[in-house]
């Protein structure tokens, strides 16, 4: 496996790390009534986004964010995989935006401005630069 595959592989794993952070005090939060519910917001009082505290909002917001970001980076690391392309700098690329996306968390649950925009910078610019690798 290619260090960006191995990247790619514990950034999904850093998805389903998210999503437990997120629904572990959602559902203590909320109850189980509302989380096992067909989630209608007019039904709910809002979204179950805008039912929680400030904190778990943020992790929610942070856990949809990788979702948007993963996007991305996995187009980037199946474009080097496949066109044989892996180099330092895709590797560095990998590695950058895995940990960029492991602080993102923290920067947003705890609110560190501008910290938490300045790690996303981090990661997007990683990600960027491991297209323009493949390109040239």
């Amino acid at each position: 496996m290619t260090p960006e595959l191995t990247a790619l592989t514990l950034a999904a794993l850093l998805q389903v790390v998210q999503f437990g952070l997120m629904a572990v005090p959602a559902n203590i939060e909320l109850g189980t009534g509302k989380t096992l519910s067909p989630r209608d917001p007019e039904r709910l009082g809002g979204s179950l986004q805008d039912l929680v505290s400030p904190k778990t909002s943020r992790l929610f917001r942070a856990m949809n964010n990788h979702f948007e970001a993963l996007i991305l980076f996995t187009i980037a690391v199946t474009v080097i995989t496949l066109s044989d392309q892996s180099t330092p700098t895709t590797q560095t690329g990998a590695w950058t935006y895995l940990g960029a996306r492991i602080l993102y968390i923290p920067a947003y649950a705890f609110g560190w401005v501008p910290w938490r925009s300045l790690i996303w910078a981090v990661g997007f610019f990683a990600t960027i630069i491991m297209l323009i690798a493949a390109l040239i």
